[in-house]
């Protein structure tokens, strides 16, 4: 739907074309510029409900015969904060998607890192972490930028592991922002060398700490408002590609 409530061309599109929901068409755009997904790909997606990231993360790997992984975690329909694969999970949606997508039900903000490693084909870590993950928008905008700021930094946290503080002012490195995941004593995160990470977040003055961090970390890091975006919405995605070694 627009920001109006009325469906607009994303939407209608998207139930045209079989996808789960219209940010499909985010996820469509930023692998056109960008090429973040390829063949033998491992992707993780956070946030992954309703799926329709999976579906074009699983169509971006091409045909069965190419290999690859998409692993999709979201807690929204589960009961329990601990890991829990169950009928709870995210249903992986039949169009688009195929073997190589499971969906697993846990709280990203409280799952260790090694259990998300775990999950990527032999343990390696994944080649591109995409995190859609959004809170509850109350509509006071302070307090949901600084929720976004939260579950990015996590993301980010994950990803790249201790790294993540290198680049902070040190009243920030105590924030509440740089949580257990960044500060655990697993030093290293689930991103490859070379891989790739999206980040999606809401408008702030949090963004600026983002691309400072990310910047020395990656071979480039920019952001992008994707056209699928709703008017009436202040998410915005930092996109992040070849995580140094």
């Amino acid at each position: 739907m627009s920001g109006a409530g009325t469906p607009d061309f994303f939407y209608r599109e998207a139930q045209r074309l079989g996808y789960v929901a219209r940010s499909a068409f985010k996820l469509l755009q930023i692998q056109k510029q960008h090429k973040l997904i390829t063949p033998g790909s491992s992707v993780l997606d956070l946030g992954c409900a309703p799926g329709a990231w999976l579906q074009v993360a699983c169509q971006s790997l091409g045909p069965l015969k190419n290999g690859g992984a998409v692993v999709g975690i979201d807690h929204k329909v589960c009961s329990s904060l601990a890991l829990c694969i169950s009928e709870q999970k995210v249903k992986v949606p039949p169009l688009y998607c195929d073997s190589r997508v499971q969906t697993v039900c846990a709280d990203v903000m409280k799952l260790p890192k090694n259990q998300v490693r775990a999950l990527s084909p032999r343990q390696k870590g994944f080649s591109v972490v995409l995190s859609d993950m959004c809170p509850l928008v109350s509509g006071i905008t302070t307090r949901d930028a600084a929720l976004s700021a939260e579950l990015g930094m996590q993301a980010l946290g994950l990803a790249v592991g201790r790294a993540a503080t290198a680049h902070l002012d040190e009243d920030i490195r105590t924030d509440r922002l740089l949580n257990d995941a960044v500060c655990t004593a697993d030093d290293n995160g689930i991103l490859q060398p070379g891989g790739h990470l999206v980040i999606k977040l809401l408008e702030s003055e949090d963004n600026k700490e983002f691309s400072r961090i990310c910047k020395p970390l990656f071979r480039k890091a920019s952001w992008l408002r994707p056209k699928a975006t709703r008017s009436s919405s202040r998410e915005i995605y930092l996109i992040c590609l070849g995580l140094r070694s």
